[in-house]
């Protein structure tokens, strides 16, 4: 583990222009770091620049960008070092891409004002000095915390924030920054607090407004973002960001024509909007309406060729197939200089899908490697936390925890557990297809409520057992209270957020009658059919093979866990029985539900609903086989998959 002490020294060495020794000692670190090297690799850059050892300075940021492609300072210095060897081209590249990952760099900022005077480019021009005015404003602590943000020390960042706060209590900035910070590591219930605070507080801050409605539409509380956005004044309204917002939150409770019809006027005005033909694609997606998503999605890609989630979302519908004319692009856009680290990770995914599409396996595989490789060099991940954060469950959640029945007796919710990718969504097609039941869609609402509890005394979840009767029935209320606005009157409804199976023990004592169902799919099938899939948010894990085949076996040791404490009252469908029987378990579904059964579940492909996930197109469709052994051409390559999941596939 890095020691410290050793990144002070190698400072104080820079400070007093003693650059060999710093290399020295950032080498002594780079040998000695378990955990990719990341600031001594960047020191040592220092180090070698001021010396002005420009080209080994270029080298040793490569190495270091190769580790860390998001490190906003690297590429900093990368544009120094260029500066320096009078390649202006290349050093506002590496401003411009500082600026990208880390906007609170003002030396990159105010190095590319420079260029964009130099070259005429007034509109990047203005942009630039209006950030630069922006964090020119700042207080110098906040400035200081944003630009640890950025670089991903977040508790760092976070007590520099809170130690600002103490003495400037109330800061817009401060408050709005910290909310920031919250979000990434989040602990959104604080986030939204003080957010929420922040708007109370500063009415006429429109950045207040807009970072509260995008975190309630991040969080999946459309509802309440709908209600906030159209409580602002009439004025605002004319403002785009409103207007897209607007459309986002009536999206999400599911009114799309109207958010269709506020994407197009805003495209109306101008055609030249990727993003916003983006967003209108994902609508037509929810709706059904396929072949208006796909020239959506076409239409985003046209006016920015390397959009490399316009292609992803081509990807993502499961039915599109690209011809070579689009894989020629996407190969091109990809290898582009331009192109941004977060197109970079789509295209790879997207050219995954292509080429298996094609059966070009050995291409498809190299793809799908890269873009995992990538996304995984970008997250802050660690599968051993999240295995003991699911041991913690088990060690928390004992039978006598359920020994009586707390909480909110309401019998309304259908929880739908499991791994992503293991046929949730189709079991929630199935059952939404009932007259009783209302499909929603993932709600966020149980891990909003289980970062609520995690603000007591004992850490959750070893805090649960000190819940009140009280509060487990106010939490189950606060829950039931919340999801109203995505049911559409049947008396159970369904949420099929799949990460909900580690708070099982959450759920049954605030819900004692609720129902969970856990979607359970072929393990091989499942983890590979994971790794294929560029998730909007979360799902961390799905982006090492390693990480997922852990995952995958913790997943069901907690399973078994709830199980042997919760005895019956959890049902377990396995994806394939689905395929093969689709009748009966349909009934074992429906009886474990105690519900009558109803045709409309077999014909599940034909009830029309907004369906938000990756297996929209395929829960439209009658049952079929051909995802069943998809993993299988894969083979040779997922020799890391079956050593964390302790065995392989049988060969014929």
């Amino acid at each position: 583990m890095q020691h410290p002490t050793q990144s002070v020294k190698i400072k104080q060495a820079i400070q007093t222009s003693d650059f060999e020794q710093a290399i020295v000692l950032a080498d002594k670190g780079i040998s000695q770091s378990d955990n990719g090297a990341i600031e001594f690799l960047y020191l040592k850059a220092v180090a070698q620049r001021l010396s002005k050892r420009n080209q080994q300075a270029i080298h040793t940021l490569d190495q270091l960008i190769e580790r860390k492609p998001d490190y906003g300072r690297a590429f900093q210095e990368q544009g120094y070092c260029f500066k320096t060897l009078g390649q202006s081209e290349k050093a506002a590249s590496g401003f411009y891409k500082a600026t990208r990952f880390n906007p609170a760099l003002l030396a990159s900022w105010q190095q590319i004002q420079q260029h964009y005077q130099s070259t005429g480019n007034t509109i990047a021009l203005a942009i630039a000095s209006e950030q630069i005015a922006f964090l020119q404003k700042l207080q110098r602590p906040v400035l200081g915390a944003m630009d640890l943000m950025y670089e991903g020390q977040l508790h760092k960042a976070e007590q520099v924030c809170r130690q600002f706060l103490l003495k400037n209590k109330h800061d817009c900035e401060a408050m709005m920054l910290l909310a920031e910070i919250g979000i990434k590591l989040k602990v959104y219930h604080d986030a939204e607090f003080l957010l929420e605070s922040c708007v109370e507080l500063y009415p006429q801050e429109p950045r207040a407004a807009h970072a509260y409605q995008s975190l309630l539409l991040k969080l999946g509380k459309y509802a309440q973002a709908l209600s906030f956005i159209e409580s602002r004044a009439p004025e605002d309204m004319h403002d785009r960001k409103l207007k897209l917002a607007h459309a986002s939150a009536l999206s999400g409770v599911g009114k799309l024509e109207q958010a269709t019809s506020i994407y197009l006027k805003v495209l109306n005005e101008n055609d030249d909007q990727p993003q916003v033909w983006l967003s209108l694609g994902h609508v037509y997606k929810s709706a059904g309406q396929l072949d208006k998503a796909i020239e959506a999605y076409k239409k985003a890609a046209h006016y920015q060729p390397d959009f490399g989630d316009a292609y992803w979302s081509l990807a993502n519908t499961k039915t599109y197939t690209f011809d070579d004319t689009a894989i020629a692009k996407m190969n091109a856009a990809v290898k582009s200089v331009s192109a941004s680290l977060d197109d970079r990770i789509h295209l790879y995914f997207a050219l995954g899908k292509a080429y298996e599409d094609g059966n070009n396996i050995a291409s498809a595989f190299a793809c799908y490697k890269k873009g995992n490789t990538l996304k995984s060099k970008t997250l802050d991940f660690d599968i051993k936390r999240v295995e003991g954060a699911m041991e913690n469950q088990k060690a928390a959640c004992t039978t006598a925890l359920f020994s009586r029945a707390t909480g909110c007796p309401a019998p309304d919710p259908i929880f739908i557990v499991g791994l992503p990718r293991a046929g949730s969504t189709l079991l929630e097609q199935i059952l939404a297809s009932h007259s009783q039941i209302d499909g929603t869609m993932e709600l966020h609402d149980i891990l909003g409520i289980a970062s609520r509890v995690s603000g007591q005394k004992l850490s959750y979840p070893h805090n649960l057992s000190e819940l009140s009767d009280e509060q487990c029935c106010q939490l189950g209320e606060l829950y039931i209270q919340q999801t109203k606005a995505y049911r559409q009157g049947a008396p159970f409804f369904i949420d099929k957020m799949p990460n909900n199976f580690i708070h099982i023990g959450l759920i049954k004592r605030i819900l004692p009658h609720a129902k969970i169902i856990d979607a359970r799919r072929d393990p091989f099938a499942c983890c590979f059919s994971g790794y294929k899939q560029l998730f909007a948010d979360g799902q961390e894990f799905t982006y090492s093979l390693d990480s997922i085949g852990r995952y995958y076996n913790s997943y069901l040791s907690l399973m078994d866990h709830w199980h042997n404490v919760l005895p019956g009252q959890i049902l377990t469908v396995q994806h394939e029985d689905v395929l093969d029987d689709l009748p009966g378990q349909v009934k074992r579904m429906l009886d474990y539900l105690d519900l009558p059964f109803e045709s409309a579940c077999l014909a599940y492909h034909e009830t029309k609903r907004a369906i938000k996930t990756p297996s929209s197109e395929q829960v439209r469709q009658p049952i079929f086989q051909r995802g069943r052994h998809q993993y299988k051409p894969f083979i040779p390559y997922l020799d890391p998959l079956f050593e964390a999941l302790g065995k392989a596939p049988e060969t014929p």
